[in-house]
């Protein structure tokens, strides 16, 4: 008996383990390689800071003139306005007066929040999203949930770190493998915050919507 339930055991994990090497295959082979949107103009440019380019990247796109206002989300508390704009190239002084910072969120769930709070402070109902490519889905995911109002351009960046061979790489095999097992995990969270009520719960055992009085 023992036997057959290591043979179960290890069929189970193998199929699991087939399963999250199919989906990383998809996950790797189809990252955005281009930005889709170049060209249309939002209330905000958001960047979640962690990588390269991204704070360079929108410091452009605001003097480009492709957002009204910029997010920077992430910032940690020791860093300042004037090294953050050092970064890019000079600013006019309206520009500059048109940049904040969020120095909250120290992930991707917390970047969603803090945005989504500043965007609500600000009436933000559209917003150019900068971060890397293969962070790109589950920015997405997360910024959707925490504003399902608001439109959202997806803006990548490419680091030149990142290879698109990335088998090839031991260092960018890890980092997608790691990025698709937190999509999966966000997707799988979302999912089941997002279960519609039981039957239980929304009807009465006669088969009808119970009223508003009949509630406990």
């Amino acid at each position: 008996m023992k036997v057959r339930a290591r043979h179960i055991l290890a069929i189970g994990l193998f199929g699991v383990a087939l399963s999250w090497g199919a989906g990383l295959l998809w996950f790797a082979s189809t990252l955005p390689s281009d930005v889709e949107d170049t060209a249309t103009h939002t209330d905000a440019i958001v960047v979640l800071t962690g990588g390269s380019e991204r704070i360079e990247t929108g410091l452009r796109l605001l003097a480009d003139g492709l957002g009204t206002r910029l997010f920077i989300s992430g910032v940690g508390e020791q860093v300042s306005m004037n090294d953050l704009v050092a970064r890019g190239q000079p600013l006019e002084p309206n520009h500059i007066e048109s940049i904040a910072i969020g120095t909250l969120a120290n992930d991707t769930p917390g970047n969603a929040i803090e945005t989504a709070a500043w965007a609500r402070a600000e009436q933000v109902h559209s917003l150019r999203l900068v971060t890397a490519s293969y962070h790109m889905r589950r920015a997405l995911l997360e910024f959707h949930a925490a504003m399902p109002d608001v439109a959202i351009i997806p803006h990548a960046v490419f680091p030149n770190t990142v290879k698109s061979d990335w088998w090839r790489w031991p260092g960018t095999a890890s980092l997608i493998a790691r990025e698709y097992t937190k999509f999966i995990v966000t997707w799988a969270r979302q999912g089941l915050i997002q279960m519609p009520p039981t039957q239980a719960q929304t009807t009465n055992t006669a088969g009808h919507t119970p009223s508003q009085g009949s509630l406990l």
